[in-house]
């Protein structure tokens, strides 16, 4: 147990590090939150044509409400939690990958959903956005994170007999 705290610990260090970079930041973080913003207003398109994004802002064009998706909230952080978890502990590689790819398609997923609600939420009213977007969604989505690495933790375990491999 000693061993995952100080990988995990080193890993997110690292990884924090990394991410807060100039290079990370336009290469990779910006890029990312812009498609993040599109995905979003894809799947508001589907019942709200007045919506549009532009870069890492997402407005609607009938009730004048704007939002955009910043720091903390592209899920990037959470990211970097739920990967740093999976490499620190003993298993395999393939189920590591395995692990990663589940729990960051499962995070951005929610995230997505994350997005879109509080997209509506900000519309219909100021106070609900904030105390949502500030308490309920990031418990949720550290819930989310805590939920996938113990699900991984279990299924990996079933699927290698018990066995701490490396």
């Amino acid at each position: 147990m000693k061993r995952f705290f100080i990988i995990f610990a080193f890993l997110q260090i690292v990884l924090f590090i990394m991410e807060l970079t100039e290079p990370v930041q336009r290469w990779l973080i910006i890029p990312f939150t812009e498609m993040l913003a599109s995905v979003s207003i894809f799947f508001v398109h589907l019942f709200d044509k007045h919506a549009v994004s532009n870069g890492v802002y997402l407005y609607d064009m009938e009730s004048g409400f704007a939002m955009s998706i910043e720091a903390g909230c592209n899920g990037v952080e959470a990211s970097i939690i739920l990967v740093s978890a999976i490499l620190a502990f003993p298993r395999g590689i393939k189920n590591k990958i395995l692990g990663v790819c589940f729990g960051l398609v499962s995070l951005h997923f929610l995230n997505v959903v994350r997005i879109i609600s509080l997209f509506y939420l900000g519309q219909w009213s100021e106070v609900a956005f904030d105390w949502a977007h500030l308490y309920i969604w990031q418990a949720l989505i550290m819930l989310d994170v805590f939920i996938v690495f113990i699900f991984w933790v279990r299924y990996s375990q079933r699927s290698k007999g018990n066995n701490f491999e490396e």
